[in-house]
């Protein structure tokens, strides 16, 4: 690996805690932290766990389908 590379590596790092750690010291006084703002995907609930779960079962089946019409020529 290179020092170098490396290095400035850690210096990204040092300067997003830094951020972190003055952001929390705003809240100090307050004695509450702060909502961290969620990232990532959305959680789906069961309803719409059941329409994806149908659809994806007739998209494979018409999947399956051609494969097997394809096959056949």
């Amino acid at each position: 690996m290179d020092l170098n590379k490396a290095i400035r590596e850690l210096y990204e790092e040092l300067e997003k805690l830094n951020g972190v750690i003055a952001s929390l010291e705003q809240f100090e006084g307050t004695g509450t932290i702060p909502e961290l703002k969620r990232r990532g995907r959305k959680s789906m609930g069961q309803k719409e766990r059941l329409m994806v779960s149908e659809r994806m079962k007739k998209y494979w089946a018409s999947r399956r389908k051609k494969k097997g019409q394809s096959a056949g020529d």
